[in-house]
């Protein structure tokens, strides 16, 4: 392909930009549209840093090489957009998911998250608590049930699964097979499979088919819809071990979102094995984001299927929430107080 003096310029800046962004340590690269030209934010430990900006005529050209990169159609603005690519930086393989969002000044906005591909952190890396770090191990080893992820956007979700599955392929030499969408980090010890709409791939029909090929565990990128949380379920009930994220507010929350998608409580009872709530906070001194958990399993989990049962509310012990995990990691000295539990919501 031959590129004018203006598209080469453009395609280095671009990759400067991206070098710049790695080299950072940043997990997202946002460029926002204003009046005059483009703001270029890096985002790290959950925060936004301001780096440069860029003129708008540079920085459209930027956005359409980043769309091109990305197999996106650069002639359509007035849609939302999402597509990712891949570039070796220092010998390492790096994933960037690209998202394209129609703004108010007709141009677009654009945001790229960084992941380095085939790399697993230790749940006991991840975590602040070691017993957190245990009990997810101790869930995740059962033979069959499924296991629940839960929290915001920008969680750490994904990750925490990553390494739990990394955990099972490694040291128990279990046949993984993950279908998500997008493939957010792909794992040389994992078959993974990318959901395809347009090419009649959804989470439902490749659900279908992995429960063909004899997999000990199934990973899902995330329970969306009625048919996916029953397909999941069916999985469990045939003797597999599933993990999968959902959105929810809580742990106690997430066993009624999946009420709501037609899942009985006599199911629950029978396939949830745990479901944990995490939140990134950041450690006193190196500002650093470590994950905490709140995990409903044992003897809280048979307790809130009695509450709903009985129609009655349920908490957690608050040592055991959010909240008092927070509350501990302040009075470590490990967080600073302004992240205590008053500040999560």
């Amino acid at each position: 392909m031959l590129f004018s003096d203006t598209e080469t310029v453009v395609e280095q800046k671009t990759m400067q930009l991206l070098k710049k962004a790695m080299e950072f340590n940043a997990t997202d690269l946002h460029l926002l549209p204003t009046t005059d030209r483009y703001e270029i934010y890096f985002r790290k430990y959950g925060k936004l840093v301001p780096i440069s900006g860029l003129p708008l005529d540079i920085g459209d050209r930027l956005i359409s090489y980043l769309k091109f990169l990305s197999s996106l159609d650069i002639s359509e603005k007035r849609k939302p957009q999402s597509g990712s690519f891949e570039h070796i930086f220092n010998d390492q393989n790096v994933s960037f998911r690209v998202s394209t969002l129609p703004s108010v000044f007709m141009r677009e906005s654009l945001v790229i998250r960084l992941m380095l591909q085939n790399r697993t952190v230790p749940i006991t890396e991840l975590s602040m608590f070691c017993e957190s770090a245990k009990d997810l191990i101790r869930l995740v080893e059962q033979p069959q049930g499924i296991l629940l992820m839960t929290g915001p956007t920008g969680s750490g979700k994904s990750t925490t699964l990553y390494s739990l599955i990394n955990h099972l392929s490694t040291m128990h030499q279990k046949h993984i097979i993950s279908l998500e969408d997008p493939v957010e980090n792909n794992q040389s010890h994992l078959l993974q499979i990318q959901v395809n709409e347009r090419a009649g791939v959804t989470y439902s029909v490749g659900l279908k088919a992995i429960l063909r090929h004899s997999p000990d565990v199934i990973m899902i990128g995330e329970i969306r819809d009625r048919e996916t949380a029953h397909i999941a379920i069916e999985a469990v009930l045939t003797g597999h071990l599933v993990v999968s994220t959902i959105h929810s507010k809580d742990t106690i929350g997430c066993l009624y979102r999946l009420l709501d998608l037609g899942i009985s409580l006599e199911e629950l009872k029978q396939t949830v094995i745990g479901i944990v709530a995490q939140r990134l906070v950041p450690l006193q001194e190196t500002k650093k984001l470590t994950a905490i958990f709140e995990n409903l399993s044992d003897q809280y989990l048979d307790q809130s299927f009695e509450a709903i049962e009985s129609k009655i509310s349920y908490e957690l012990p608050f040592e055991k929430t959010l909240e008092g995990q927070i509350e501990k990691g302040v009075q470590f000295g490990a967080i600073a107080s302004q992240h205590s539990t008053k500040k999560m919501d």
